[in-house]
C-alpha cells in the first residue's frame, strides 16, 4: 500500500526552550497539539535530521522538519495548461516537460500537475494507469526538464511500461555538474535507497536497490563539466544520487549538492534530451529529442564565454 502523501513543514527555531510539539502547532496555526504529538510519535518529525520526542525543548537554530499528511482530491481536474508536445498519433505522446511542473498531483500539488495538463489535452486518457496517472509512463522530477511518454490506451501503457521494465528504453540525459569529471567517462554503480536520516531523501545505501549510471563528458570548463547521462535503471533521483555520490553534484542542486548555489538558483541542470524505444503500433524503433530549454543553454554560453 502507498505511503500517505504529506506535505513538508521546515523551520529553523528562532525562540528557544519551546516544546516541540508546541512549536510545530505554533509553525503550523491548523495543526493541533494532539496531532504534533502523534507525528512526533509516529516518526514524522526530526530534529536536525534526527527523531525525538514531543516533550524536547528546542534550542535556537535547530532545524526542524516535519511530513503532514495532505488530504489528495478524489478525482484530479482537467487544467487547460499548454503543452509543448514533440510528437503525437493515437496511441500515444511525447512531451517536453518544462521544470517547475510536477508530474503527479500528490503533497502540495493537487493542481498544475502534467497530469492535469494531460487530461485537458487528452480527456479519454482519465482512466489510463489509473485514476492520477493519466497514462503517463515514467516520471521526472519537479526541476528536471525534458521528454516523458504518454500512452493514450491502456495496450500501449502496458507494451511502454514492459520496455522500460526490461530497460529497453534508452533514457539519455544532459547534466552540468560542480567540478571536472575524472575519468571522463565511465559507469556508476551503487545501490540506492531511502537516506534514513532524511525521509525524502534518497542515498546510496549498502542494502539498496541495484541501480547503474553510465555517463560521457561532453565539455569541459575551469570548474564545471557538461555530461551526457544514461540511467540504466529507473530508482529514485538516480541521476542526482549517482553523480553526487561520484563527488560531482549537479549544478543548481541544493538537495543532493551545494546549498548556496551561483549558476542557477530556480532549478537544477537536468535535462532528458532524447527517448529512444520502440513504438508498440508500428514495432519500429523510433528516436525523439528535446533542445535544452532557454535558461540551461544561458548557463552554458556563460560558461563558454567566461572561458
Amino acid at each position: 500500500m502507498p505511503e500517505q502523501e504529506t506535505s513538508i513543514l521546515s523551520f529553523t527555531v528562532e525562540t528557544g526552550d519551546e516544546r516541540l510539539d508546541k512549536a510545530i502547532s505554533t509553525q503550523a496555526p491548523d495543526l493541533s497539539r494532539a496531532v504534533a504529538q502523534r507525528l512526533i510519535k509516529d516518526g514524522a518529525v526530526t530534529v536536525n535530521g534526527r527523531f525525538s520526542k514531543p516533550s524536547y525543548r528546542v534550542q535556537v537554530g535547530d532545524e526542524i522538519v516535519a511530513h503532514i499528511p495532505i488530504e489528495l482530491p478524489e478525482q484530479v481536474l482537467p487544467e487547460d495548461i499548454p503543452l509543448d508536445i514533440i510528437y503525437e498519433d493515437d496511441v500515444l505522446l511525447v512531451i517536453d516537460k518544462p521544470a517547475g511542473m510536477v508530474v503527479h498531483p500528490g503533497a502540495g500539488h493537487t493542481s498544475g500537475t502534467l497530469v492535469n495538463a494531460v487530461l485537458a489535452h487528452c480527456p479519454h486518457v482519465t482512466d489510463i494507469g489509473g485514476a492520477d496517472r493519466a497514462g503517463i509512463v515514467h516520471r521526472l522530477d519537479k526541476d528536471t526538464s525534458g521528454l516523458i511518454l504518454v500512452a493514450k490506451d491502456e495496450a500501449t501503457r502496458a507494451a511502454l511500461q514492459r520496455q522500460f521494465k526490461r530497460r529497453q528504453v534508452a533514457k539519455t540525459y544532459l547534466a552540468l555538474v560542480e567540478g571536472q569529471v575524472q575519468p571522463r567517462e565511465g559507469i556508476i554503480e551503487a545501490p540506492i535507497g531511502r537516506n534514513k536520516r532524511q525521509r525524502k531523501q534518497m542515498a546510496v545505501v549498502r542494502k539498496g536497490r541495484e541501480a547503474q549510471t553510465t555517463y560521457r563528458a561532453v565539455e569541459v570548463f575551469p570548474n564545471h563539466t557538461l555530461l551526457e547521462v544514461r540511467p540504466h535503471t529507473g530508482r529514485t533521483h538516480q541521476v542526482r544520487v549517482h553523480l553526487a555520490w561520484l563527488g560531482y553534484p549537479l549544478v543548481g542542486d541544493a538537495v543532493y549538492g551545494y546549498r548556496r548555489q551561483r549558476l542557477l538558483k530556480s532549478r537544477h541542470f537536468l535535462h532528458a534530451a532524447q527517448l529512444r524505444f520502440t513504438h508498440p503500433a508500428t514495432g519500429e524503433e523510433v528516436t525523439f529529442e528535446a533542445p535544452l530549454p532557454p535558461e540551461l543553454d544561458a548557463v552554458l554560453q556563460q560558461l563558454r564565454r567566461n572561458r
